[in-house]
């Protein structure tokens, strides 16, 4: 008997049996952030962070790295919701220079109350940048990490950032999270497309080794693809679905395409916006399979994460702008999807 009949009947003992007939749902957050350079400012790695070294162009000092440290805490500390009053259950972040500042950011006033933990892993990237997975123990249990090497026969002294693969228990669902940050623009966007498709061949390889683990697996493809949904990397290569309902069995669906369409992105380049920050969920997680089921995504561009005036108002409020100090945040904005979970009573 549903609510409306019980009260026309004036039966009040159907409000109690409806009370019970309501599914409820536990929400897990997932996030990804590319940090734009988080640096230390100790120069371990000859000329590509000098510049990130008290003596280097950017003058970057010990003042400037703990307002960095705290600025990206306070951003983190604001990935709330009424579902999610503690924070995303992860966080994949990018553009990260060793585990140190890692250390430091959890530590951070904003967040220190949620005990991060770390997964990290150094890369051979040419920079020196890593990719790495922030986690919350109360909401996500790591099994596994392994990490994954982009080799390119063509270019044998190319060095990019390996592809961090995180297995860990959501809710007691088993999910995978690939952490990603693909082949940059350079040399200009269909001559370097390439790289981006090797990439996106590599984490696909990931994904199919791990349906052969677990057919039930939940899998998201998460990071800096320098890529926009549509882009062959991402749409053809990987595989993910512009609509949910295209989704295919051992595929992925792609949120963050039809919010591109609508004008919404996480980064700007001369004035357009792109979302090369993506997080991308398998059909186990589009059907509810592994237990879990998606349930959302948003760009978070939030009004203080955005530059109020000057020759880039509108933009992401980065930490330089034209090589001058700007105290921001980061040149991207984070991203988030919602998984929810239902609870039985």
């Amino acid at each position: 008997m549903t609510l409306a009949l019980a009260l026309l009947l004036g039966v009040s003992a159907s409000v109690s049996a409806y009370a019970q007939e309501r599914k409820m749902y536990r929400t897990f957050g997932v996030a990804f952030y590319n940090l734009e350079n988080l640096f230390d400012t100790i120069n371990n790695n000859g000329k590509y962070d000098f510049e990130f070294s008290p003596q280097g162009s950017y003058r970057w000092d010990g003042a400037k790295y703990w307002k960095k440290i705290n600025n990206i805490a306070y951003s983190i500390s604001q990935m709330t919701t009424k579902t999610t009053p503690i924070g995303p259950a992860v966080i994949g972040v990018s553009e990260i220079e060793n585990i140190t500042v890692l250390q430091d950011l959890v530590k951070a006033d904003a967040i220190k109350e949620w005990n991060l933990q770390i997964c990290h892993h150094d890369s051979p990237d040419a920079r020196g940048v890593d990719v790495g997975l922030l986690y919350n123990p109360k909401l996500f249990r790591v099994i596994n990490v392994t990490n994954h090497r982009l080799v390119v026969p063509e270019l044998p002294r190319f060095k990019t950032r390996d592809q961090m693969c995180v297995v860990g228990l959501m809710g007691g669902s088993r999910v995978a999270v690939i952490v990603n940050h693909w082949p940059s623009r350079r040399g200009g966007e269909k001559e370097s497309s390439w790289l981006r498709e090797a990439a996106a061949s590599l984490s696909r390889s990931i994904a199919d080794s791990l349906y052969k683990i677990d057919p039930k697996m939940g899998v998201i493809v998460m990071g800096d693809l320098n890529d926009d949904p549509h882009n062959k990397s991402v749409a053809e290569t990987l595989g993910a679905v512009k609509k949910i309902a295209d989704t295919k069995e051992g595929g992925f669906f792609n949120p963050f395409w039809e919010k591109l369409d609508k004008g919404i992105g996480s980064y700007i380049y001369r004035g357009g916006w792109d979302l090369f920050d993506q997080i991308i969920v398998n059909k186990n997680l589009v059907d509810g399979a592994c237990g879990l089921k998606f349930r959302g995504a948003e760009v978070l561009n939030k009004p203080f994460l955005i530059q109020e005036d000057g020759q880039y108002k509108g933009y992401p409020k980065r930490t330089f702008s034209s090589g001058a100090w700007n105290g921001g945040f980061s040149d991207h904005l984070p991203t988030e999807i919602y998984l929810v979970q239902e609870v039985r009573k």
